[in-house]
């Protein structure tokens, strides 16, 4: 997989947190709350290891 490819599913992956974000907002999810919050951590930490992997990449 080349450099390009995987920023473009990075970029993917950040527009998802976004959406994922906002979930959070909702006053109803109750205890999908967790799992929002573990996806957002996952997410997070996905994104940062691949700006460590890749420093002189940005992906926004």
């Amino acid at each position: 997989m080349d450099i390009q490819t995987i920023k473009e599913r990075i970029a993917v992956v950040q527009g998802k947190r976004e959406y994922l974000l906002s979930l959070l907002e909702r006053p109803n999810l109750g205890t999908l709350r967790i799992d929002v919050n573990q996806a957002l951590e996952e997410m997070d930490e996905l994104i940062d290891e691949f700006r460590r992997t890749f420093p002189e990449t940005e992906t926004n």
